[in-house]
């Protein structure tokens, strides 16, 4: 079983995203699915963000 990780944006801990390392990322309120996604894209995903508003 995954361990998931809830977003710290979210202010009430309830209604936000969550990630499971190796697994994917769900919907707080309907924790029995989630979305798979692959190490790399997540990877792409977290520079992609990171890199908002720089030149």
């Amino acid at each position: 079983m995954a361990e998931w990780r809830k977003s710290s944006y979210s202010p009430t801990g309830q209604d936000c995203v969550e990630v499971g390392h190796g697994v994917g990322i769900r919907d707080s309120k309907a924790p029995a699915t989630h979305l798979p996604v692959a190490p790399a894209a997540w990877a792409a995903f977290l520079r992609s963000i990171s890199n908002r508003g720089r030149a």
